[in-house]
């Protein structure tokens, strides 16, 4: 029996990177990212869906030794993809729930510094909610209610660090 590769969300990103595609991180990482207290043990991104950064993907694909047989078909149909590669489990959606896709969600993403060197756009908090409000799974239940917290606990923290406006 193999085992599973061990996750490693650092040499994900970095081979998008790498080849620089264009992408959004989205999921459990990107609630992690936000101050969730969860736990994943794979990584979603969206990616512009131009035909050039496909291939950069199937190309970051190919440095992570995917094993996946008819790749590009499967990107081209547009449904989720799940590879599995060297560094762990990552999940390709096009048109994640509540949204219309990458060019939504780039526009409020933020550039999250992860470490060595990883800086990638993940999903904006606001996004974070729209998906798991959209979701018609049960578990997402609780984890909306927690982000839903956050949001809450973080508009609190705004005026007490000065940023608010003052009246």
């Amino acid at each position: 029996m193999t085992a599973e590769p061990a996750f490693d969300p650092y040499a994900l990103l970095s081979a998008l990177d790498r080849e620089r595609v264009t992408y959004v991180v989205i999921g459990a990482f990107a609630r992690v990212v936000h101050g969730s207290a969860e736990t994943t043990n794979g990584l979603d991104v969206v990616p512009s869906l131009r035909e050039e950064n496909l291939r950069r993907v199937s190309r970051a694909l190919d440095h992570l030794e995917a094993n996946n047989p008819a790749l590009d078909e499967r990107l081209a149909a547009g449904e989720p993809v799940t590879i599995r590669t060297r560094a762990g489990e990552l999940r390709l959606v096009f048109e994640p729930w509540g949204t219309r896709g990458y060019d939504d969600l780039r526009r409020r993403a933020v550039h999250e510094h992860l470490g060595r060197g990883v800086r990638p756009p993940v999903a904006s908090i606001v996004d974070c909610v729209r998906m798991l409000d959209a979701s018609d799974r049960s578990a997402d239940a609780e984890r909306l209610r927690r982000l839903r917290r956050l949001m809450e606990l973080e508009r609190q923290l705004v005026p007490q660090r000065g940023l608010g406006i003052e009246r």
